[in-house]
């Protein structure tokens, strides 16, 4: 039995994406984002927790996120969990858990704007997740 792997996230990009082109020429962007959780605490007292995630985007959406995507825009990703192992500089293993994101929507006000002055298309779709298999011989291309 296969089970199901996946993430659904709205919050605020902490700063602007990262582009990097990797040696196979896919693309790729990267971000965090930060979604906050507000309660109340045993005194009643009013606590926001934020958790920051690390996203990437694979293929031509990475040139959507490049194009309109900055720090503190409001977005909705979904996407799956991946969790991968590499060796930081002193040679200790250390293990990252990341989103490897498949459609996104731009929220809030505004907008993304096309040149013609139109509203531009606000939801989008990553490669198809078949091809995502992919995605993990570029990941041995990345620094860290």
């Amino acid at each position: 039995m296969s089970g199901v792997n996946k993430v659904i996230l709205v919050g605020r990009l902490g700063k602007d994406p990262e582009i990097r082109v990797m040696e196979s020429g896919r693309k790729v962007a990267s971000f965090t984002l930060a979604t906050s959780e507000v309660y109340k605490d045993k005194n009643g007292e009013r606590v926001e927790q934020t958790e920051w995630h690390n996203v990437s985007f694979w293929g031509p959406i990475a040139d959507v996120i490049e194009k309109y995507l900055k720090k503190g825009n409001q977005l909705y990703v979904e996407g799956k969990l991946r969790t991968r192992s590499y060796e930081d500089k002193e040679g200790v293993k250390k293990y990252t858990t990341e989103i490897i994101g498949q459609n996104m929507s731009m929220l809030g006000g505004g907008g993304a704007r096309q040149a013609d002055g139109g509203e531009a298309r606000t939801s989008y779709t990553s490669e198809p997740v078949a091809q995502s298999a992919s995605v993990d011989d570029d990941m041995d291309d990345l620094p860290f």
